[in-house]
């Protein structure tokens, strides 16, 4: 139940499995929602936000909303994890960290969680199904000339970016 009302959700996990590069985005044209998906202990696994996820998402879904979401909550504050880390000379991925990417990727939200302990996991799921359903009226101009536009009514996200600084949004009419 979200807000009163019954959903049933389907996943998909792709895990980040290369051997799907091929196969995910098939999926991708039914998707409503994207969590993307990084641990707050593992810093490659962010660098991918930005570096594949992101990417392959707005090229293949420009107009589904992303959610970014830091999982493994509950390890930022583990003693051994924080060890293993500083031994290899890195530091978990700090709250303000995932909420700056969200804002670099166009995210409509940033979560963080943890599925041992719980902890955030029911506001993943339905944060997600809020945004499908209502996402929040936005309109503003993202970094380096990209407009980022969303329709409360039509329940799209809309990533364009221009070509030039002259050039008028057609989504949005916002002069660049």
């Amino acid at each position: 139940m979200v807000d009163g009302k019954p959903i049933n959700l389907g996943l998909w996990d792709t895990a980040g499995q290369e051997d799907y590069d091929r196969l995910r985005p098939l999926s991708y044209p039914q998707t409503d929602v994207f969590l993307v998906c990084f641990s707050l202990v593992n810093p490659s696994s962010y660098e991918n936000v930005k570096a594949k996820w992101f990417p392959e998402i707005s090229h293949h879904a420009p107009n589904t909303p992303m959610i970014l979401v830091g999982t493994k909550l509950d390890l930022r504050e583990d003693r051994e994890t924080l060890e293993r880390l500083r031994d290899r000379r890195m530091a978990p991925i700090s709250f303000q960290q995932g909420m700056q990417c969200a804002k670099e990727i166009g995210a409509v939200k940033y979560l963080e969680c943890s599925a041992l302990t719980q902890k955030g996991l029911k506001n993943v799921f339905d944060d997600a199904i809020r945004a499908v359903f209502a996402p929040p009226p936005k309109k503003t101009r993202g970094k380096e000339g990209v407009c980022l536009l969303l329709f409360t009514g039509l329940n799209v996200y809309v990533f364009a970016p221009h070509f030039s600084s002259d050039t008028i949004c057609v989504k949005c009419n916002v002069k660049q």
